[in-house]
């Protein structure tokens, strides 16, 4: 997406009066492609309400610095110590775990200069405020951070379908629903409205898991950008463990289901974010 390339670029400026090094490996994370699929999803939500797009522009910037940082983080040898992302060295590969730790201390910082720098021109102060705290949530102890901390809790351990969908439920799906929540409110959405569309996010934030669980069995390297077999190497809890790959892919599809059932609430052309949750378990990496 063209739009939120250019955007992200200018963000982070080769020339800058910082260290050279650590504006370099910032921009090496985040400007290394990927499906953007956040920042998608804030700009169909937003377009739904007719949101401001600078607004937008400014939310689509912050999720993807959260997300980049941290991928960088997941990487590092103390997490899951991965060498290989979108195709790429990673970060601390690339560079060093230092410099990769400060990649994603100053990504998540950015994130959220990005939004409090100057106020809002679609929507209220409040509502700005609401976003800020949308996001910070998301990405803590109660959304990617805390789910991180559980999935390392569950390698190596026998967990329940119930156990495992809360890890992904903070790990992946709080801050993929925070993206369709900040676009809401970006457009003033209603709370019926928010609901439906906190529902639908819930419900795909599931699906993307699933099938990158089902990816890591049936995908290539060269096609996911990185190692295939990560999860089954590091003893990770998994959907197609738990269920089998035909049950995984299954309550794939249930969950795409519930996610384009949850949009008929909309009063609105929900048709691209239907295509959305298709995509998700259509994709091949």
């Amino acid at each position: 997406m063209p739009r939120i390339e250019e955007n992200l670029s200018a963000l982070t400026p080769a020339s800058h009066h910082t260290d050279e090094k650590l504006v370099a490996a910032c921009r090496y994370s985040l400007l290394n492609g990927g499906k953007r699929l956040r920042p998608i999803l804030v700009y169909l939500t937003g377009e739904l309400f007719n949101a401001d797009n600078a607004d937008l522009d400014r939310i689509a910037c912050a999720i993807e610095c959260v997300h980049s940082y941290s991928l960088v983080h997941d990487d590092l040898p103390a997490m899951d110590d991965d060498e290989l992302r979108r195709g790429r060295p990673t970060c601390h590969i690339a560079y060093d775990e230092a410099t990769a730790i400060l990649v994603g201390d100053a990504l998540q910082c950015l994130a959220f200069e990005t939004i409090t720098e100057s106020q809002f021109n679609g929507t209220t102060v409040n509502n700005q405020l609401k976003i800020v705290n949308t996001l910070a949530n998301a990405s803590g102890l109660l959304g990617m951070c805390g789910g991180q901390a559980l999935d390392i809790a569950a390698t190596d351990s026998v967990i329940t379908l119930t156990q495992l969908e809360q890890v992904h439920k903070l790990k992946t799906g709080a801050l993929l629903k925070s993206a369709i929540k900040m676009g809401a409110l970006a457009g003033n959405a209603n709370e019926l409205e928010i609901a439906a569309l906190a529902r639908y996010a819930e419900a795909i934030g599931l699906a993307f898991q699933v099938q990158d669980d089902i990816l890591d069995v049936e995908g290539d390297t060269h096609t996911l950008g990185k190692p295939q077999g990560s999860d089954i190497e590091a003893n990770k809890a998994t959907y197609p463990a738990l269920l089998g790959i035909e049950g995984a892919k299954d309550k794939a599809r249930n969950l795409v289901n519930q996610a384009i059932n949850a949009l008929s609430e909309i009063d609105a052309d929900t048709g691209r974010l239907k295509a959305i949750a298709e995509y998700i378990i259509a994709r091949d990496h």
